[in-house]
């Protein structure tokens, strides 16, 4: 497997330090050497990234959705070799991939269809007012525009729908911004695949050189240098809460400071109302379980908290819930690293005061390595609001159930809660209207809330709000999945007084997506 760094729309061997990628389930190294980048190699990716920027931010929404497009069908044609690799490098099943394939593929063509509509530029027109008393208005108008180079740092729980050619980069190419991407260390030849892909793709449309690089790693030298790259005009990571914030404070040190967009982690807050505990303990007990254990508990939004008043039907839902958890096999973890530290915190968090183990699995496949186990731990309320160290992630199949002894006491576990991705409500419908200072409680500490459901799933559409108040992402205002993902990279820009033939498309008159607006002269009395 080809393993050299892609710069500048060419292979670019770099004899330094030799790489290999590795099966968490086998421990064994697989095919394929890939190289180690260098100072030089960042300073050209984003050198030519920034070449590449002035004339892509120019090409046509038309030229920019086939470029997306063509990325799609170029990944769809690795097939099965990609997901095998994937497979291979994550331990994640062949089945959990061809979904996050179509994914992956789905949200290239989701931007391609945004950018080639076109209103997603906000475009708005405020034509001139001549005879306005006391001064005249000049003709505004103003539209979002690229930012520039954005660096993308590939994820580790989902190698291919946030990676490579995952929602950030889409995104970043939608908006006309060219991208740079450091492969996950534990996803080489699934990188090499699809960075692969993108080249062709960039080939076949005729874009730009150096409208996408990418580069590999196995520690944080790189990282930190495309982060501090004056080129640099934004950054985008998913991982944990050191990681990220490791970056932003990188971004924040520069000379001239950037955003980064970080989603930093999130316990995802689970809280079952009488009533619906009462009326479904048994379904809820096990509809949790399987959530909680989904793909080994990898996900963003694994539901790693549940919270409930003390009641016999919680008793039954315990009991339920136990059994359950006892009887899930183990699986994969994505890395070494990943399933020593889960294993170290899940057994950590047990010997804190108040907490109890209320479920361990007890079906582990000894053959394979890295393997998890799933773990429910139980607190009560009055002991959870006294830890902080209770309301941190754990990443993998666990959670802990915090037990209230009425609803006031629940609020008050609700109110030492940080930001979170999400928050989950199960309630019967007539039992809502009482408990409206709690929903307000929730809504304060998330980006999104869901009804009786589980959170462990993200539609990628245009309403989906994937990002919460801090820590959960380090920005709430902006989403990491879903079509308004491509307002990260853009910023507004005005024109006042241009001619109609030197101005962009969306801002001519005429333009069906441009918003006109007019003012009442006689209303109008503010001027600068």
């Amino acid at each position: 497997m080809n393993g050299k760094n892609i710069v500048a729309s060419t292979y670019v061997e770099v004899n330094e330090k030799s790489l290999k990628a590795v099966n968490p389930a086998t421990g064994l190294t697989l095919d394929g050497e890939f190289f180690k980048a260098s100072e030089r190699l960042v300073n050209d990716a984003l050198t030519s990234a920034t070449l590449a920027f002035q004339s892509y931010r120019n090409l046509s929404k038309d030229l920019k959705a086939a470029f997306l497009n063509a990325i799609a069908d170029e990944i769809a044609n690795l097939g099965e070799e990609l997901v095998n690799r994937a497979s291979a490098e994550s331990g994640l099943p062949l089945g959990r991939l061809q979904g996050e394939l179509g994914r992956t593929t789905g949200q290239l063509r989701l931007f391609a269809n945004l950018v080639a509509e076109g209103s997603w530029v906000d475009a708005i027109i405020d034509t001139a007012l001549p005879e306005r008393q006391p001064l005249p208005r000049p003709d505004i108008r103003r539209m979002l525009i690229p930012i520039g180079p954005v660096v993308v740092f590939g994820a580790s729980n989902f190698p291919l729908a946030f990676s490579v050619a995952g929602g950030d980069t889409a995104s970043a190419l939608a908006s006309g911004c060219p991208v740079v991407v450091k492969a996950h260390p534990a996803h080489y030849g699934t990188s090499a695949l699809v960075g692969g892909a993108i080249i062709k793709a960039a080939e076949k449309t005729g874009m730009p050189k150096g409208i996408f690089s990418l580069l590999y790693d196995d520690g944080y030298t790189i990282g930190t240098s495309l982060v501090q790259h004056p080129l640099t005009k934004a950054v985008t990571f998913t991982g944990s809460f050191k990681g990220g914030m490791a970056l932003i404070n990188l971004a924040q040190q520069r000379e001239q400071p950037i955003p980064v967009f970080a989603e930093m982690g999130s316990i995802n807050p689970v809280i079952f109302l009488p009533k619906a505990i009462e009326n479904q303990a048994e379904e809820l007990a096990k509809k949790y379980a399987a959530s909680i254990t989904l793909g080994a508990g990898q996900f963003c939004t694994n539901p790693g908290l549940l919270l409930a008043v003390q009641s016999p039907a919680l008793e039954n839902f315990k009991a339920v819930l136990k059994e359950a958890i006892s009887t899930i096999p183990s699986a994969t973890m994505l890395t070494e690293g990943i399933a020593n530290n889960y294993g170290k915190l899940s057994a950590e968090v047990v010997n804190e005061g108040g907490v109890a183990l209320l479920s361990a699995s007890t079906v582990k496949n000894s053959e394979l390595q890295n393997q998890s186990e799933a773990k429910i731990a139980q607190v009560s309320a009055a002991d959870f609001i006294k830890n902080p160290k209770l309301r941190e992630e754990i990443f993998g199949p666990y959670s802990l159930l915090v037990v209230a002894q009425d609803i006031a006491e629940l609020e008050k576990a609700i109110d030492v809660l940080e930001g979170q991705l999400t928050v989950t409500l199960m309630a019967e419908k007539q039992e809502l209207q009482h408990y409206q200072v709690l929903v307000n409680k929730l809504t304060d500490k998330t980006g999104r809330i869901i009804l009786n459901g589980v959170p462990t799933g993200v539609e990628v559409c245009a309403a989906m709000q994937h990002g919460g108040p801090f820590p959960a992402t380090n920005d709430s205002r902006f989403t990491s999945v879903g079509s308004t993902a491509i307002n990260r990279f853009a910023r507004p820009f005005a024109y006042q007084d241009w001619e109609q033939e030197l101005l962009p498309d969306e801002l001519k008159d005429g333009n069906p997506l441009g918003i006109f607006r007019t003012i009442n002269q006689k209303l109008t009395k503010s001027h600068e």
